[in-house]
This record gives structure tokens, sequence and C-alpha cells, in this order.
């Protein structure tokens, strides 16, 4: 980089206490620079801190007072100028001076008397290093931007897939709608409302609830196997019908483990294959297909146990109609500690209200 890279408003602090070589220094760099001058140590700070900020600081190591040492110990603690290089000037030569200089946050140390071309050279160097410096900054930026705009649009993309797969399960069953919405929303807002409590303290996440939040629209994608007569069926299925049905867990879990098995596993699939698989058990053990119980359960297949079967009871289905929110509370309370997990029953009567408003904001005729 040379000289007409550098801008040309580029500001230099001097300081020093003789104004010889003051002056010397402002002859020298003027042409090229706009200098600054302070004359103690008390004046290098309030210009160092001023509304301009110098962006090299030529600092005279002896002077009366507060001497060039304490005038660098103090830039470098404070966030608005610690990155201002700082060329230290002094008659001292010796290494244990320079050291306690670079100690201090020195760039670079200039002798007196002082050498013109050395001078010019030295804040030129200082001056490109800067600039290469906020340019590699803003390349970095840059990409920051690009890559966090890449994310989100894969995972606008991921999310899009998901939802349509979801969807076309959705789309062969009779309980259609904004079902795969509000079961969304459900469980995310138990996750976020149980996260804190002592028992699920490490185990709830940010990370969990947004996965969660990903995983949930797949819970019923296994209905895509179950055949028409069965899946659309207007009334009770008999007991062999019902044995088929219970099979789209199955037909579920299989697809993930497909697609673990083609593309790898990951966290998504992971928690999606738990919410597929676990969200038909019930906490006392009488569950499907595995006949898990309390804890065995994964977190994830309770809470969207518990979220499934609220917006089933408050929403019409081809075999009943909808009952209101504060019955589905009680019929859900009636299941508490056989069906469901104690603890997040207790959480959907506290967020009761909240779950009425989701429903109604994601309700079939929205």
């Amino acid at each position: 980089m040379n000289l007409s890279e550098i801008p040309s408003e580029t500001r230099i602090l001097v300081v020093d206490d003789e104004r010889f070589y003051i002056d010397v220094l402002v002859d020298l760099l003027r042409e090229d620079y706009k200098v600054v001058v302070a004359m103690n140590g008390e004046q290098a700070l309030k210009r160092a801190r001023s509304v301009t900020p110098p962006d090299l600081i030529l600092l005279d190591v002896l002077m009366p007072g507060m001497d060039g040492y304490e005038v660098s110990r103090q830039l470098k603690k404070d966030p608005a100028t610690c990155d201002i290089p700082i060329i230290f000037l002094t008659v001292k030569s010796e290494v244990d001076d320079e050291i306690r200089g670079f100690q201090l946050g020195a760039s670079d140390y200039i002798t007196k008397p002082i050498s013109p071309p050395i001078v010019q050279a030295r804040v030129r160097n200082h001056l490109a290093l800067i600039q290469a410096h906020k340019v590699l900054q803003d390349q970095n930026q840059a990409l920051e931007r690009r890559v966090r705009e890449r994310t989100r649009e894969i995972e606008q993309t991921q999310d899009i897939a998901i939802y349509c797969m979801a969807s076309l399960a959705e789309t062969r069953d009779n309980e259609t709608g904004n079902h795969i919405r509000r079961t969304q929303h459900y469980v995310r807002r138990l996750a976020e409302y149980l996260q804190d409590k002592p028992r699920f303290r490490g185990l709830i996440t940010p990370e969990y609830i947004n996965l969660l939040f990903k995983s949930a629209p797949l819970h019923d994608i296994g209905k895509v196997g179950v055949p028409d007569k069965i899946l659309r069926k207007p009334g009770p299925l008999d007991d062999e019908e019902w044995v088929e049905m219970k099979r789209h867990v199955i037909y579920g879990r299989d697809a993930l483990l497909r697609a673990e098995a083609a593309l790898g596993s990951t966290s998504f699939l992971k928690l999606a294959k738990e919410v597929v698989c676990a969200h038909h058990e019930r906490w006392d053990g009488t569950g499907y297909p595995e006949g898990l119980a309390g804890d065995d359960i994964p977190l994830s297949g309770r809470l969207m146990a518990i979220a499934d079967v609220y917006d089933a009871l408050v929403n019409k289905r081809a075999y009943k109609e909808a009952f209101p929110p504060e019955e589905a509370i009680s019929m859900i309370k009636e299941g508490k500690g056989s069906q469901f997990d104690p603890d997040l029953v207790d959480a959907l009567v506290v967020l009761q209200d909240e779950f009425r408003e989701i429903a109604v904001r994601f309700s079939d005729d929205s």
C-alpha cells in the first residue's frame, strides 16, 4: 500500500513538551496529514478522546508530570482509544525501556534526535498497516454478512421443505388445516416455560427449543403410509383398522431412518425421530409403539403429546365436535400421571390462555 492509498484526512497526534520537536514534526508531516498537537499528557488524553480521534500518535516518553508511559497505559485501557497505534519518541535506547514501552502497547520507537526520513517511513508504514487492517475488517464483516444471509436462506429452504412434507401428510387426513402450525407453537411455548424449571434446566436449551419447533411438523409424517380407507374413514376404526393406523409412527420413523442413512445424522433428525416415535407413548407405559413409561419417554414426545391432544380436542374432527378450551384442559388434567407427564400438564394449565390465543391465531378459518 502506498501513500496515495492512505486517506487524506488521516490525523496524527504529536505529543511532546519541547517546542522544537513539535515544530520539526509538524513541518515534516503537515503536507500529507492533519497534524494535531499536545504539549503534555493531559492534553494528549483529551485530544485522543475527542470526537475526531487521531489515527496515529507520536508520543514523547520523557515529559514532566504525566510521562508517555502513563499516557500510553491510560489510552490502552480505554476501549475508545485502545486501538490507536502509538510510536514512542525517546532519547532512551536501553532495551529495558523499549520492552516496557512495548508491554504498555507501543507499536514502535523512534529515537531522538529524529531522522526525518525514518519518521516519514515509520509513520507511512504504520498507517498502511492500519488501512490494511480496516480493509480486512470490512472484508471479514462482509463475508460474515454473506454467510449469515446464506445460512438464513438455507434454513428457510429447510423449513419450507419440512412444512411442505408435513402438509402433504395432513392433506391425506381429515385433520387438515393449521394443525401443524398450532402444534408447533404449543410445543415451543411449553418448552420456553419449562426451561427454567429445576427438572428441565440444562435439558431445554434455546437450541433444543429451535430444533423442537422445526421438527414438530413431522410428528404425523408417517400417515402418508396409511391407506386412505383407514386414514379418511369418517367414523370410528375397528380393531384391525386401528392396528394399521398406529403403524403410522413406524412408517414415519423408518422414513427418517432412511434419510439419516443416506444423508447422515443431525441434531434435527435425532429430535424429529423422537417426536415421531414418542408422541403416542403414555406416562403410565400403556402407549405405543414401544410402551415406554415416565422419563424413558423422550421429552420431545411428551411435549408433542400434550400439544397434539389439546389441538385435537379444541378443533372439530369428522368424528366429533370441538370441545371448549376449558373442557379440553379438564380432560387433559384427568390424564395427568397416566397419559401425560404431570409437570407438563401443570404447565399447560398455567399457559392455557396462551394456548387459546394460539388456537385462535392459527384457526382453520384464518
